[in-house]
């Protein structure tokens, strides 16, 4: 037979269940409002391309860099909401950001590299270099 034990004050079992994660999910956790977007990454036979979902974001609040052999894409947005009424003000604001780094492939054509937004989706695509015919490989019959 197995020992009972039994609890005699609800107490710490109330301070418990009042400070874990499943009671205020929110407060105890630390939000920095940077949330990573979707991102899907493709090859063809002529370019790399990089999809980011990015829903609620404008053109405007994108900024794309390359350096060395790393491209970045990230994104800052700030709102702002004020309501002015006779007895009170409502101030509201947010701020959200990412940045999301990728390594490029050594053959890209970095000066062609070209980016679009539509529909929530930024997409970026990144040209191949076309190998030169020379490098190809052939073979020479003998005569």
């Amino acid at each position: 037979m197995l020992p009972m034990i039994m609890r005699r004050s609800y107490f710490p079992e109330l301070m418990e269940d009042f400070f874990s994660d499943d009671f205020l999910p929110g407060l105890f956790n630390r939000q920095t409002g940077e949330n990573l977007p979707a991102v899907n990454v493709s090859e063809t036979e002529n370019e790399y391309r990089i999809d980011v979902a990015a829903p609620g974001l404008e053109k405007k609040d994108f900024q794309i860099e390359i350096e060395d052999n790393l491209i970045t894409i990230s994104s800052a947005k700030e709102e702002k909401n004020e309501d002015r009424k006779e007895n009170y003000t409502r101030r509201e604001f947010s701020y959200t950001s990412f940045r999301r780094s990728f390594t490029l492939p050594e053959k890209v054509d970095r000066e062609k590299i070209r980016a679009a937004h539509k529909d929530g989706i930024l997409r970026v695509n990144i040209p191949k270099v076309a190998e030169e015919k020379s490098k190809l490989k052939k073979l020479i019959k003998i005569s």
